[in-house]
């Protein structure tokens, strides 16, 4: 049973098992995180890849503030270990969101 809120989808993880595919390919397409839980607990999440760069920046932001460094708003947090990197291409996926129980 999912439990839809405001901004994510709550799936237990015996259930995601069983539905992976199409819920990796819910948040490919719309963007929407998708909460697993364990008896109503949070266990993990799926978010889409630009989610997580930003977790990543900002996880790496609190690290430089907790060592005492200063952190520069919009900057990455350590130029020498992140190089500039081209833009790449969006990415492509070869496969189309289905709603659980659809039938074509």
């Amino acid at each position: 049973m999912f439990r839809y809120t405001m901004n994510h989808v709550d799936v237990p993880v015996t259930e995601a098992r069983a539905q992976f595919a199409d819920l990796v390919n819910r948040v490919a397409y719309t963007g929407e995180p998708v909460r697993l839980t364990r008896r109503g607990r949070v266990m993990a999440a799926l978010v889409s890849p630009e989610d997580l760069e930003l977790l990543e920046t900002v996880r790496s932001q609190r690290a430089d503030l907790q060592m005492g460094g200063t952190v520069t708003p919009g900057q990455p947090s350590r130029p020498a270990e992140r190089p500039q990197q081209p833009p790449q291409p969006p990415m492509r996926i070869a496969a189309e969101y289905r709603p659980p129980g659809f039938r074509p």
